[in-house]
């Protein structure tokens, strides 16, 4: 990637898969919940709805099991069942974040979150977790007609945190992430999840790292 990095000024993460390990507990409850109800294919269709919002993932899904699915009725269900599971086994959070979210409060960074989930999962989990003061802005997939990997969402958190979309970094998980965040013209650090990086994530990404830990060193090593 050479997209001249300058002054940098914020850090915007995603959520899902970034902060917390529930990329994987949103595949367990849509492959439950398909499993219950007979839907065959999910696994083929589950992937290419990481990191879209409701709108954008219905439109996948509508495609695949036509016009007549309840959608709605389905997407209730596979939140029930993360409930139930949150409930029993608590929020998964990835490793580092305490570390990573408390060296930015004395950073001089901007910090935002821009997640293509709903806002009653993003404040849920981030309060859930302890975390929610540590952005001073929260963008969700409901505050956007279409979210990633689009990048309306990416640009309305740069927008709302006062600062020009190339004076910040985008950490971002999912390949629908990358892409919005380097269409929105920032600096993307790659942590890769549930899908591993491709050419072309290589290409979109300034640097494709394997943890917050690593993504900390790297900030750091910036800073300076």
């Amino acid at each position: 990637m050479d997209r001249q990095e300058g002054r940098m000024k914020a850090v915007v993460f995603d959520m899902d898969g970034v902060l917390f390990d529930t990329e994987v507990l949103c595949m367990k409850s849509w492959m439950a919940v398909a499993k219950r109800n007979g839907l065959q294919g999910m696994e083929e269709i589950f992937p290419q709805c990481i990191g879209l919002n409701s709108n954008d993932s219905r439109s996948i899904v509508m495609k695949a099991y036509g016009d007549d699915f309840d959608y709605p009725g389905f997407r209730e269900q596979a939140a029930a069942w993360q409930r139930e599971y949150l409930e029993e086994y608590g929020l998964p959070i990835k490793p580092g974040l305490e570390e990573i979210l408390g060296w930015l409060k004395t950073s001089g960074f901007a910090v935002g979150l821009a997640s293509s989930t709903r806002s009653s999962s993003v404040f849920g989990h981030l309060d859930q977790a302890g975390i929610r003061d540590c952005f001073s802005v929260v963008i969700t997939g409901d505050m956007v007609e279409h979210s990633k990997p689009r990048p309306d969402i990416y640009l309305l958190a740069c927008s709302r945190l006062g600062v020009k979309p190339q004076e910040a970094y985008a950490i971002e998980d999912s390949p629908n992430g990358v892409r919005s965040a380097h269409a929105a013209g920032m600096h993307t650090v790659m942590v890769p999840d549930m899908i591993p990086p491709d050419e072309e994530m290589k290409r979109l990404s300034r640097v494709i790292l394997k943890d917050l830990p690593e993504v900390l060193d790297y900030l750091k090593a910036r800073k300076e």
